[in-house]
């Protein structure tokens, strides 16, 4: 699932003739019926055509990073008439129960993806990472890993939690907004794209972002001492335009990231360091959990994969 610019379709005008008067915007931040859209150096509050609002979507009809053509009404004002095509996207399953799955688009057309994840207060959940790196691989979208608050732990202390990562490929930049490490080069990977910063609560996605572009003045806090988890700071997502160049998107703290149209088939592909042994397992239908022949497993037992993260593989395959 490289991204879904093909079955996300554009919603046209209706009308041909009007199409002169439209224009095209990025849209800021995406609220239920007023979506803030920059147009150059204007920003406007637009509402939604009502016939966009009709057509059946199981995804988000806008999305804050899409694109859009839209037409002015009033001063500061306009309507979108058009979402245009999404290039790539950070989604997931939206949370919730419901008998029919539907997406949620974190971002849409992101350059790349940065997950931060404190290396301690809170403790690292893996298992949340892996999984929003499979759905970084699944939509075909560059994805570094920010191990964040390192001042806390010594430098062996960090990398024997997040090396692993490293070694299959991720650049991950160890990073913490007390002493500044780390600050100049995320700063340098944000230069001149359009980066989503996602990870759980607490992990001091905000805190960080200040210290990036002080002017954010981004509202941060702490984590609880009774439950050890973050407390939601940033409520909704929106882009930042950096002084470098580019935008980056804060968004709120994730607990779960459920998984949208992968299919449990498709998912070893998306554990990159698994992919080189996917054809030479001794059955078609292997699921690289435990049968005899598997070249995965092979390689497990070997040494050449990681163990925590064939387990990860596991469970998430399990479902857990």
């Amino acid at each position: 699932m490289a991204s879904r610019s093909d079955s996300t379709q554009a919603h046209r005008p209706e009308d041909p003739g009007a199409v002169s008067d439209l224009r095209t915007g990025l849209v800021l931040q995406a609220r239920s019926g007023h979506h803030e859209v920059e147009d150059g150096s204007e920003v406007v509050v637009c509402g939604t055509r009502g016939r966009l609002k009709r057509v059946p979507l199981g995804t988000d009809l806008i999305a804050t990073g899409d694109l859009v053509r839209w037409r002015p009404t009033g001063q500061g004002q306009g309507v979108i008439e058009e979402v245009l095509p999404r290039r790539t996207q950070l989604n997931r399953r939206r949370p919730g129960p419901g008998r029919l799955p539907l997406e949620q688009v974190i971002v849409a057309n992101p350059d790349q993806a940065v997950f931060i994840f404190a290396v301690q207060e809170p403790s690292p959940h893996f298992r949340l990472l892996d999984r929003l790196l499979v759905i970084a691989e699944a939509n075909d979208l560059p994805a570094i890993i920010c191990a964040n608050k390192a001042d806390l732990v010594d430098r062996r202390t960090a990398r024997r939690l997040f090396g692993v990562y490293e070694e299959i490929g991720y650049p991950v930049i160890y990073t913490s907004a007390i002493t500044g490490t780390g600050v100049r080069e995320l700063r340098r990977r944000l230069r001149s794209k359009l980066s989503v910063l996602c990870g759980p609560s607490g992990a001091g996605k905000s805190s960080l972002l200040n210290t990036v572009q002080p002017e954010f003045g981004l509202i941060t806090g702490e984590v609880s001492q009774v439950t050890g988890k973050g407390r939601h700071t940033t409520v909704s997502v929106a882009l930042w335009p950096l002084r470098q160049g580019g935008y980056v998107a804060d968004t709120p703290g994730l607990r779960e990231a459920g998984f949208f149209e992968i299919d449990p088939e498709d998912l070893a592909w998306n554990f990159r360091e698994m992919r080189s042994y996917l054809s030479d397992c001794r059955f078609s239908s292997c699921t690289h959990t435990h049968e005899p022949g598997c070249a995965v497993i092979a390689a497990v037992e070997a040494g050449a994969i990681n163990v925590e993260r064939h387990d990860s593989y596991c469970r998430l395959r399990a479902g857990e």
